[in-house]
């Protein structure tokens, strides 16, 4: 099957028909690109807007299926920005909705896990933006992220495989009561070989894996 790629839409598209293909989000990280939104100029929010165009896939009925920036489009929605302006990644707009997401699935444009890790049906899905969940871990991750707890990679949902490994090792009450607490057990737990096998990881030398592989040789 032939994927059709469109051009960009260089026209406003309302923040509320954007469909997740994704549950949750981490609504720290949420709240960060909001107060970053309230800190821009009006000229330098126009700029942002014509530079950060949202990747979606056309699906079933013309919907607009949001692929990345979920944070980016919940932050807008809840300073209340009406649009965004969009880019068609692909067109699968004349399959049906079987087809339609087995389809996402292949490309690994949809991730249908809920905020406990457990993986849902395509039906589960929210259908806007405001009706994501949080995940704390995602946040965690998020921060893990930025704090250089591991690398920026092309796998999808990258942010999510950790925050599945985060959600084994780090208690909730302490990313709640304490999150610079749980960020740097979070990121002792990163640097460990542990995490060697995870998207991203960047342990120092002589740390985790080439440890493992050491102690296996003989």
């Amino acid at each position: 099957m032939t994927l059709h790629v469109s051009e960009p839409m260089l026209h406003p598209t309302p923040v509320e028909e954007l469909r997740p293909t994704q549950m949750t989000v981490g609504f720290v990280e949420v709240e960060s690109r909001r107060k970053a939104w309230r800190e821009r100029g009006a000229e330098d929010r126009d700029a942002f807007f014509k530079s950060h165009m949202v990747p979606v896939i056309l699906g079933p009925g013309k919907r607009r299926y949001l692929i990345d920036h979920h944070h980016l489009a919940r932050a807008l929605f809840d300073e209340g920005v009406a649009s965004v302006f969009v880019t068609v990644v692909g067109d699968l707009s004349k399959v049906d909705e079987d087809l339609f997401w087995n389809m996402m699935d292949y490309h690994g444009w949809t991730h249908p896990f809920d905020a406990k890790g457990r993986r849902r049906d395509y039906s589960e899905l929210p259908k806007t933006v405001e009706d994501m969940k949080d995940d704390p871990y995602r946040s965690l991750a998020g921060a893990l992220r930025n704090l250089g707890g591991f690398a920026k990679d092309s796998t999808p949902y990258s942010e999510f495989v950790w925050a599945d490994f985060l959600r084994r090792r780090v208690k909730a009450k302490k990313i709640a009561a304490d999150f610079d607490a749980a960020l740097k057990e979070a990121l002792a737990f990163a640097k460990s070989g542990d995490a060697d096998y995870l998207p991203g990881w960047c342990a120092p030398h002589g740390h985790g894996g080439a440890d493992k592989k050491e102690k296996g040789k003989g």
